[in-house]
């Protein structure tokens, strides 16, 4: 993997890309609200508090987020990683509209994933512009 993060090192990117060390402390914070409130939806949704399908939205923004790092830095694939992007954020707020009526805090917790997410979404696909 380290030569996959070279690789990225080495891509032309838009002159306002933060640096890579801010990367991982954004997405640590990132990963413990999602963890905290995405536990709380799954937890509810086990315990028949709400449907069954609110979690989905949910669980699908897991499958995509988790799926980036190998789609960027595994395969070296900026297209397919803007593609994934793309559907992380637009699973996020299908979950925000899905929650809404049964768990408002959930909505209130993600707005700084759902801010990044839209920052990242404009970085990546940027970057895949940028690296035709």
């Amino acid at each position: 993997m380290e030569n996959s993060y070279k690789w990225y090192a080495e891509l032309e990117k838009p002159s306002w890309a933060p640096p890579s060390w801010l990367f991982g402390p954004v997405w640590t914070a990132l990963y413990i609200i999602i963890a905290v409130s995405f536990g709380a939806v799954f937890y509810k949704v086990l315990v028949k508090h709400i449907p069954a399908s609110v979690a989905v939205p949910f669980a699908l923004n897991l499958l995509f987020n988790f799926a980036f790092t190998p789609l960027q830095f595994g395969l070296r694939n900026n297209f397919l990683a803007s593609i994934d992007i793309l559907l992380v954020v637009a699973t996020l707020v299908w979950a925000f509209f899905a929650v809404w009526p049964h768990m408002k805090w959930v909505v209130y917790v993600n707005i700084p994933y759902l801010l990044w997410g839209l920052f990242a979404t404009v970085l990546q696909l940027s970057v895949t512009s940028l690296n035709k």
